[in-house]
C-alpha cells in the first residue's frame, strides 16, 4: 500500500526510529550487564559446493548466512538477500559465510526483501552480477533506479502478490510487516515482502519454499498460509531485543513459531540470527527461546531444522512425512 508517495504496512502500523527511541536504547544498553557472545553458529563439516555447482535436477536449499540463501529449485539457481560483507556498521560478522561467491554455481535470479543493509549490499550485489552478468534481480518496487544506475539490467520490481514466473517456476511477492530506509530521506520510498518460491506443477505444491525476508508478527502469515501449500517456511527469529524497541519490525522467537504455525508449513528453517549483531539478543538466547515455544506448543521436533552456515538440505526428500 503506497499512501503520499510512501509505502506502509497491510494493518497501516508505523514504525517509530526517531532519536528520543534511539537514545533510550543506549542508555539501557549501557545499564545492562554484558551477555555472552561467545556462542557461533557452527560451519558445516560437509558443504556439497560440487554438488551445487553441477545440479540441475533436485531441489535444494543452503544457508549462507543471515537472510541469505542458495536455493535451486526446478533447475534454477537462485539467491536470496545475498550479503558478505564482513561488517554490519560498526559491528564485525559473528561468523564467516557458509559459502562464498567462488563456490556457488551459475546464478539465474537475485531475489530482495528490502532495502536495508543487512538485506541489499551493494558490494555483495555487484559481485554476484559480474559473476553472473545476466542474472534477473527480482526486487521490492522502489529499487529499481537504484539498481539500474548501479550497472544492473534485468531488473524487475514487484509489488504485494505480483508473481514472476522462471521457466517452470513460480515467485510470488508477499507481504511483510516491516519498512525501509538507506538515506535520511528515502524512508519507506521503497517496498518490503517475503518471497513464495514454488513449482508450476501441482506434484510439486509441497515443495514450496516460503522465504519470510523482515517481518514482525502480523495477519499476514495466516493469510500467505491460506493462499499457499507451503512446505518449508524460513523463519527470521533474531534482532528482537529490546522488544519494546524491535517489536513492530521483527518477530521474537515465539512469535517466529506462531507465524509458523499460522502459514501452516511443513518445516521451519531458523534465520536472521547468528551472522550480524543487530539488536542486543545473542544467538544463544534466539535459539534457546525457539526450541522452548516449538516444545510449548507440542511441535514434532523434526518439523524444525537449524542449519549450520553452507549445510545444504533437500526439500524433497524432508518434506514428505514432516507433519508425521
Amino acid at each position: 500500500m503506497k499512501i503520499n508517495g510512501r509505502y506502509e504496512n497491510m494493518d497501516g502500523i508505523r514504525l517509530r526510529k526517531k532519536l528520543p527511541f534511539i537514545q533510550k536504547w543506549r542508555k539501557e544498553r549501557k545499564k545492562i550487564k554484558l551477555k555472552d557472545w561467545s556462542y557461533t553458529v557452527p560451519q558445516c563439516g560437509e558443504k556439497q559446493i560440487e554438488f551445487l555447482k553441477s545440479n540441475h535436477t533436485e531441489p535444494t536449499m543452503t544457508w549462507i548466512g543471515h537472510s541469505s540463501f542458495l536455493l535451486q529449485m526446478e533447475g534454477k539457481n537462485l539467491l536470496t538477500d545475498p550479503v558478505w560483507a564482513q561488517r554490519m556498521g560498526l559491528e564485525k560478522r559473528l561468523a564467516p559465510p557458509g559459502l562464498v561467491p567462488s563456490d556457488l554455481p551459475r546464478i539465474d535470479a537475485v531475489l530482495l526483501s528490502h532495502s536495508h543493509y543487512d538485506h541489499m549490499d551493494m558490494p555483495s550485489l555487484r559481485t554476484v552480477h559480474q559473476r553472473n552478468p545476466g542474472v534477473q534481480m527480482l526486487v521490492p518496487v522502489g529499487l529499481g533506479k537504484k539498481l539500474k544506475s548501479s550497472g544492473f539490467q534485468k531488473i524487475t520490481e514487484v509489488n504485494w502478490w505480483d508473481t514472476v514466473r522462471l521457466d517452470g517456476l513460480e515467485l510470488h511477492f508477499v507481504p511483510a510487516q516491516h519498512w525501509t530506509r538507506r538515506t535520511l530521506f528515502d524512508t519507506n520510498a521503497s517496498h518490503w515482502g517475503g518471497w513464495v518460491l514454488r513449482p508450476v506443477t501441482h506434484h510439486g505444491e509441497r515443495l514450496a519454499v516460503y522465504f519470510v525476508g523482515d517481518s514482525a508478527y502480523f495477519g499476514g502469515f495466516k493469510t500467505i498460509g491460506e493462499r499457499f501449500r507451503i512446505g518449508w517456511a524460513l523463519m527470521p527469529i533474531g534482532a528482537y531485543d529490546p522488544e519494546w524497541y524491535t517489536g513492530k519490525q521483527h518477530v521474537n522467537p515465539e512469535e517466529a513459531v506462531q507465524a509458523f504455525i499460522d502459514c501452516g508449513a511443513d518445516v521451519c528453517v531458523p534465520m536472521h540470527y547468528g551472522t550480524f549483531r543487530l539488536a542486543d539478543d545473542t544467538p544463544r538466547e534466539a535459539l534457546d527461546r525457539l526450541h522452548a515455544a516449538w516444545e510449548r506448543h507440542g511441535l514434532p521436533p523434526e518439523r524444525l531444522r537449524i542449519l549450520t552456515f553452507g549445510e545444504t538440505v533437500r526439500p524433497q526428500a524432508e518434506t514428505v512425512g514432516a507433519r508425521g
